[in-house]
This record gives C-alpha cells, sequence and structure tokens, in this order.
C-alpha cells in the first residue's frame, strides 16, 4: 500500500514514530544504537535534525531535507531496520509480520507533519522538548537526557529552566501520539 505523504523538496517535517508495544522501553534500553543508525542514515542520506527527543517507546524528530530532496520515508525505513538488526531478537512477532521478514517492534506508521511556517516550527520544537515532562519521563524538560533540549540551552535559544507548554492539535489529541 502506497500511503499519500506530503512531498517537498527541501522541506521541514516532524515526526512521531512509535515502538509496535508502546509499554516497551526498547528505545532508552537501547539509546546508543539508536544514535549510531541515525549518524549513519545521516552520513549516506543526509538531512537536518532540527529538534528531538527519544522516549522509551517512542520518539518525536523535527528534519530539514536537503535541498530536492523529500524522501523521508526512505530515510525511516533505514533507521528502523538498522535499528532492529542492532538489537536482541526476542519480541514476540505475528505471522503477517514473519512472512514479511520483519520483526515486531515498530509500529509500520508513522505521523509526519509539513511544517507551515515559523510559528509552526517553533510550536513543534517546544512540544518535542515539553515531551518527556508530558508523558512523566521528567520532573523539568533539563532533566530528560535524551533531547536536543540540551543544544538549545548551549546555543543560547533556551534558559536551562525553560518549561514550555503543552500544545495540542485542533483534535486535542497533541502531535501524532
Amino acid at each position: 500500500m502506497r500511503y499519500r505523504r506530503a512531498n517537498v523538496k527541501g522541506g521541514t517535517y516532524f515526526f512521531t514514530v512509535n515502538l509496535l508495544e508502546r509499554r516497551r522501553t526498547l528505545l532508552v534500553d537501547h539509546v546508543d544504537a539508536l544514535h549510531e543508525v541515525i549518524r549513519e542514515v545521516r552520513a549516506r542520506h543526509p538531512f537536518q535534525i532540527d529538534a528531538m527527543v527519544i522516549l522509551p517507546d517512542h520518539l518525536h524528530a523535527l528534519w530539514t531535507m536537503t535541498e530536492g530532496d523529500a524522501d523521508f520515508s526512505m530515510r525511516w525505513m533505514l533507521i528502523k531496520a538498522g535499528f532492529s538488526r542492532l538489537i536482541p531478537k526476542g519480541e514476540p512477532c505475528n505471522a503477517s509480520r514473519q512472512m514479511k521478514g520483519e520483526r515486531g517492534i515498530w509500529q509500520r506508521r508513522y505521523w509526519e507533519h509539513l511544517i507551515r511556517d515559523d510559528r509552526d516550527f517553533a510550536r513543534h520544537v517546544n512540544y518535542i522538548h515539553y515531551n518527556p515532562v508530558k508523558h512523566g519521563h521528567a520532573h523539568k524538560v533539563a532533566d530528560w537526557r535524551h533531547s536536543t533540549f540540551h543544544e538549545y540551552v548551549q546555543r543560547g535559544i533556551y534558559s536551562s529552566e525553560w518549561a514550555g507548554a503543552i500544545t495540542t492539535d485542533a483534535t486535542g489529541n497533541g502531535f501524532g501520539e
């Protein structure tokens, strides 16, 4: 099945990518493997990571694609497959996934949103950085180490005490979670 996705070459996109079993903690348990795979994919297929947070069972990322390129789907496929190869087997896997040679780690789909303007960009960056607090993984944004928040503090964009606000979309669901 081919999904209808935004196709703006050089565009900036927000993503939510989830584990299949949302109660697992694979992403933080194997965060170094995830970082390694992302580095490898970026080396072969460049893109800029504008903001990112890795939580136990999902991650949010804001990417800007290189000029003339909009193929974020291929990059997510490579990241998911590469991460899956690096971690130990042991998760349950249904017959459909087994027939396709897949592991039972990731949800097949992911949420993507094309960033429209500077205000939309800032709103999504704030959402990304506040997400560990929203999900109860940290009391303060600065307490969560798997986030680009710390880079934003070093660059003087945020203060180390920045708290942000939870922003939801028109449906009240948040950003694709």
